[in-house]
């Protein structure tokens, strides 16, 4: 074993602005797993890189470091190549996982998707599944390749095994204003993947009024952070920057958009949720060699979605993760109102009149996610109780004329939507008196490595 460095001669070089060399990245990341340092001296040093930040060989080690720091997961040769996941930056309404992952086991590949919960204003992917009654997130490895045996795809919790410590560092960066750093971020999300050992990963990078970056380009460079990084990892990463100034689709709330989810898994839903699943699907079968490009992935992608291979691999994951068979079933063929009586619904379906007439410009995706938080579909702090029946649906879509009076957003709440609440949402309603200009595309750039790409990644996993 390596020597153990002080670590505030760490902090000190850091500070300082120097490079840190590889080995003591791992000295810093063994005292954070093992308890050796302190949580004042952790805070230290990550505030030392938040300010002076990191060259993307320090980010590099960072990142192995992490994903050392406990359990990497094992995999069947066969699967080399075809172990792909996808990671978004939150949004508002942004249910892509639940469609993506079964559309992509149903087109052959293995999906292992590892996510979060919801915090502030965006929705967690576990949340939104655990709206379904008895499905079950927590999955230990040897569970986790089981399902992914007979099943695809799996998405499940972080385990406690996994990258020990980005959970030390991620909870000491909420606390000591450097959750914004470019370094820790990209070592965050990058360790977990690649404890996942991962052939092939998109990323979600979104930007907008609603999302954790305003601009495209300092979208942009977490995106040319992280595709760099991941790549050097032997992860053949890309990045899509998507807009988020509207939510995606038309459900915001956890029930709610797991309805829609579905309405996209039968080939139908709404045509920007669909775009986008079939966007990053289709650039992760380009990715792992099982599509000539990312269009022709897309293509690919839809094909799972309008004939019924990519909700009967939903059903199936829903299966494998503890949901009762006739429950699977109820929410794979029910109607409508079958599946909303599985989910169960809030005590009331309010329908908020339009304010006067206009044409729809947008609507505001923060206004909206922000008292759907408060009506209980959200959390402020990790563990803290959800509701998932709670939500809001859209009833109108930029470019739709509205009168006065007409309806144009369905809350679904308990009771407790304020008059506050209401003024709030009626301010995320904008009315023009003219039509709207075409919108810009919601995948506004793509980010591939900037150095040759290697062939198909089924020939070359071997490296990782």
């Amino acid at each position: 074993m390596e020597a153990q460095t002080p670590l505030p001669s760490l902090i000190r070089k850091k500070r300082d602005g120097e490079r840190l060399e590889d080995a003591e990245i791992r000295s810093f990341v063994r005292g954070v797993t093992e308890g050796s340092a302190q949580q004042g001296q952790i805070g230290a040093m990550l505030m030392a890189i938040r300010l002076r930040g990191m060259e993307a060989g320090e980010t590099l080690a960072l990142t192995q470091a992490m994903a050392s720091s406990g359990r990497t997961l094992a995999w069947p040769p066969a699967w080399h190549g075809l172990l792909v996941d996808k990671h978004s930056t939150g949004g508002v309404g942004d249910k892509v996982s639940l469609a993506l992952a079964p559309a992509l086991a149903a087109c052959g590949c293995k999906v292992p998707m590892i996510s979060g919960r919801g915090l502030g204003h965006t929705g967690g992917t576990l949340d939104k599944l655990e709206a379904i009654p008895g499905f079950r997130v927590s999955q230990s490895p040897e569970e986790m390749q089981h399902i992914l045996a007979r099943v695809g795809c799996c998405i499940v919790g972080q385990s406690a095994e996994l990258v020990p410590a980005d959970r030390v560092l991620y909870g000491l960066r909420d606390v000591t204003a450097t959750v914004d750093s470019l370094p820790l971020i990209t070592a965050s999300i990058l360790s977990k993947k690649a404890a996942e050992r991962l052939s092939a990963l998109v990323l979600d990078v979104k930007f907008g009024g609603a999302a954790l970056y305003p601009t495209q380009e300092s979208a942009r460079e977490l995106a040319q952070s992280l595709v760099e990084v991941g790549t050097q990892l032997g992860i053949r990463t890309a990045a899509l920057l998507t807009r988020m100034e509207q939510p995606l689709g038309r459900a915001v709330g956890n029930a709610l958009e797991v309805l829609e989810a579905l309405e996209c898994l039968e080939g139908a839903g709404p045509p920007d949720l669909r775009h986008l699943v079939t966007a990053l699907g289709g650039m992760l079968l380009w990715q792992c060699g099982l599509a000539e490009g990312a269009q022709q992935g897309g293509e690919r992608l839809a094909r799972a979605l309008d004939d019924g291979s990519a909700l009967a691999a939903f059903e199936a994951m829903l299966g494998a993760q503890g949901v009762p068979p006739d429950t699977a079933r109820g929410l794979c063929a029910g109607t409508p109102a079958q599946r909303r009586r599985l989910l169960g619904e809030a005590k009331v379906c309010e329908e908020l009149p339009a304010p006067q007439e206009g044409w729809v410009q947008q609507v505001r995706a923060l206004p909206v996610a922000r008292v759907v938080h408060g009506l209980g579909a959200g959390r402020d702090r990790a563990g803290e109780p959800i509701n998932p029946r709670v939500g809001a649906e859209l009833l109108v879509g930029p470019g739709q004329h509205l009168r006065a009076g007409q309806p144009w957003l369905r809350v679904h709440h308990e009771g407790s939507l304020s008059a506050e609440g209401r003024r709030e949402l009626q301010a995320a309603l904008c009315l023009g008196p003219e039509p709207p200009r075409d919108p810009p595309p919601l995948v506004a750039e793509t980010i591939l490595p900037s150095g040759p790409v290697r062939g198909p990644c089924r020939d070359s996993q071997d490296s990782q």
